[in-house]
């Protein structure tokens, strides 16, 4: 229940971040799977509710939800939280710089050391 409540107080801080600008509500789900030598590791699911916005020439979001995790060879799915922030920047008519940072628990717990996954690119639309 505490993993919970922290999860709903990320949401509404990162609501907080946008509020300068009017704010998108989104749902997100996304798979993400493992293969390995054409082999199937695992696969997570991830099942977010997310804001996103602008704030000042910034784009920003933040998500955040459940994540089952189902494991080759292991019966049934293994439930985590996780989420995910970034900002991106138009640095150019035709190029954005962006962001993001992301995590997902161990065993349900937002103590400790959380692993995080950090990301960083430069996208250039033709």
């Amino acid at each position: 229940m505490k993993s919970i409540i922290i999860a709903g107080l990320l949401l509404g801080a990162a609501h907080g971040l946008t509020a300068p600008a009017i704010a998108g509500v989104y749902g997100n789900i996304e798979t993400n799977a493992g293969v390995t030598g054409g082999e199937y590791q695992n696969a997570t699911t991830e099942m977010h509710l997310g804001v996103e916005g602008e704030v000042g020439p910034a784009t920003v979001y933040a998500q955040a939800g459940p994540a089952l995790i189902a494991v080759e060879g292991v019966d049934g799915t293994e439930l985590e939280y996780s989420g995910k922030a970034g900002i991106g920047v138009d640095i150019g008519e035709r190029t954005n710089v962006y962001g993001e940072v992301a995590f997902q628990t161990v065993e349900r717990e937002f103590n400790g050391d959380i692993p995080l996954g950090l990301k960083a690119g430069l996208k250039y639309s033709f």
